[in-house]
């Protein structure tokens, strides 16, 4: 005779409320992916079932400007914010215990993820005006490298506490054991951690695409006219009317993320860590 064990109350309750919550959360997504198929002209009137709002999305070039400039941002961020990020990160984990610069970049690197992003944009914009235009050094008058920075500054600190967990529990003694073989400081490094650190290296940089790819209200302060990138130009969309063609863009760039995080799951799956171990390592 076969018994059924029922799951107590307080459980099922608790699976119903996070299956609520994820309908919560997704649910916006689900109705922008679906209104992308509207070939109305208003994306909150779904008049007809068609692909006209991805093709005029991919003809317009302002959008596709918009979204390039998004990308470029994205990806000079990620590599600045990696670059030192990794530095700091290794730095942090090899520290010891209250040393005094280590407790200072800790908190510093805090206090840049809780700062608000408005109070960011506003410190920024007259550090960018002061260096390009009344110090004279040209490139900080270019968008672009007003993205990058303003972007790398934000993602850094996520890239380095992002590293510093993963080498949080790297074993010392192999360095040491290298070092007594004969290999010289790069030669540790190159080979010995950063293997290790790899897979937080990934994620990092993966974490700080992402987050400029979404990263409107600092975006908004430092832009300049001919890089407007992705976001803010949504922003502005919305002050006159949304047509389908912002949700079309916006289910490819949301396509994009998924398969970027589809790439880091796999590359850390591919390093031998478990789920576990992946979530932990992408949430620093």
């Amino acid at each position: 005779m076969a018994y059924t064990i029922r799951k107590p109350l307080t459980d099922r309750l608790l699976n119903a409320w996070g299956i609520l919550v994820f309908i919560y959360l997704f649910l916006p997504i689900a109705v922008i992916v679906a209104y992308s198929f509207n070939n109305g002209k208003v994306l909150a009137s779904f008049q007809e079932f068609g692909f006209d709002a991805y093709a005029n999305g991919l003809e317009n070039d302002v959008i596709v400007a918009t979204v390039f400039t998004s990308l470029q941002a994205a990806v000079g961020s990620a590599i600045v914010a990696t670059i030192f990020g990794t530095i700091g990160g290794v730095a942090l984990a090899r520290a010891k215990r209250g040393m005094w610069w280590a407790v200072g970049l800790t908190v510093v690197l805090g206090a840049t993820l809780f700062t608000p992003e408005i109070v960011d944009g506003i410190a920024f914009l007259p550090w960018f005006v002061t260096l390009g235009v009344d110090w004279g050094l040209t490139p900080f008058n270019d968008g672009m490298v007003r993205l990058v920075i303003s972007h790398a500054m934000f993602s850094m600190a996520v890239v380095t506490f992002i590293i510093r967990a993963r080498m949080a529990g790297m074993n010392r003694q192999l360095e040491e054991a290298a070092a007594d073989l004969g290999a010289n400081a790069w030669r540790r490094f190159r080979d010995i951690t950063l293997p290790i650190a790899a897979p937080g290296i990934f994620a990092g940089a993966l974490m700080s695409f992402t987050l400029s790819l979404d990263n409107t209200i600092l975006s908004s302060f430092v832009q300049l006219p001919g890089s407007t990138p992705w976001p803010v130009y949504i922003f502005a969309a919305v002050k006159v009317a949304l047509r389908p063609e912002i949700a079309a863009i916006s289910t490819l760039m949301f396509l994009l993320t998924l398969i970027a995080l589809g790439v880091c799951a796999l590359a850390l799956r591919r390093t031998g860590g478990s789920s576990t171990e992946i979530i932990k390592t992408m949430a620093g």
